[in-house]
């Protein structure tokens, strides 16, 4: 379905992943954020290396269901559990549709991701989800998931960043608007998404991302995909 929830002017309030946005992510998501289609490969991609045998894989904010999805489809261990997590019911609805006859290996929780133990996890996949967690609880969250990784395990996040040089940040900022306007946004529904996500939505630097890897243990982290302000990081225990 199109997204079409920001044409009309209305009172906005902070956007919050409900029915409606469950509706149209998948479009939604596609028009506004330059490269996800390469950041859902290279998942793919990832699995197949750093997947274990007899091992948890995790899709934390699944949404609906599309990195699960993928994890699934290019999975070559034995014995794996994909469990996806998201805090909207909505969401999960979606996911569960979406996956269902695709997968068998799978379930779903609705809770906070915070609060779900990891354990026996050779994959944990944070897609555009780390950025809208509180800034200061985000080192404690990404040393827990590195606790419930197994050795040789990996973490895989993609996430809107910013950039310090402020000449530097203007002119991705002005280019990732051109993409939503070559995507079909009018200039209303670009202003009040924004408006209405920038309380919810905090970016970090590249640099806060890996120091934040290092600081929670990982051996190596690396920087493997970006398109304009929009980048992935893969962290391997």
């Amino acid at each position: 379905m199109r997204d079409k929830l920001f044409q009309k002017k209305t009172d906005l309030v902070d956007f919050t992943f409900d029915e409606s946005v469950a509706n149209v992510f998948d479009n939604m998501v596609r028009r506004s954020v330059p490269g996800y289609q390469s950041m859902i490969e290279m998942v793919g991609l990832m699995v197949k290396t750093y997947g274990q045998d007899n091992s948890n894989y995790y899709d934390l904010g699944a949404s609906t269901g599309a990195i699960s999805l993928v994890l699934g489809l290019n999975n070559n261990h034995n014995n794996n559990q994909i469990i996806a997590v998201d805090n909207s019911l909505d969401m999960i609805k979606k996911c569960e549709t979406n996956l269902a006859g695709e997968l068998s290996n799978f379930k779903t929780i609705c809770n906070n991701i915070e609060d779900i133990h990891i354990k026996n996890a050779s994959i944990v996949v944070l897609n555009l989800t780390l950025q809208f967690i509180k800034p200061k609880q985000r080192q404690t969250f990404i040393n827990t998931i590195y606790q419930g990784l197994n050795k040789g395990g990996a973490l895989i996040v993609s996430e809107k960043i910013h950039f310090d040089d402020k000449q530097k940040q203007d002119e991705i900022t002005k280019l990732h608007l051109d993409f939503k306007r070559a995507n079909g946004y009018s200039e209303l529904e670009i202003a009040s998404k924004r408006q209405a996500i920038e309380n919810v939505l905090i970016t970090d630097s590249q640099q806060t991302h890996f120091a934040r890897f290092k600081n929670a243990g990982f051996s190596q982290s690396f920087h493997h995909f970006q398109c304009l302000n929009f980048a992935s990081f893969l962290a391997v225990k």
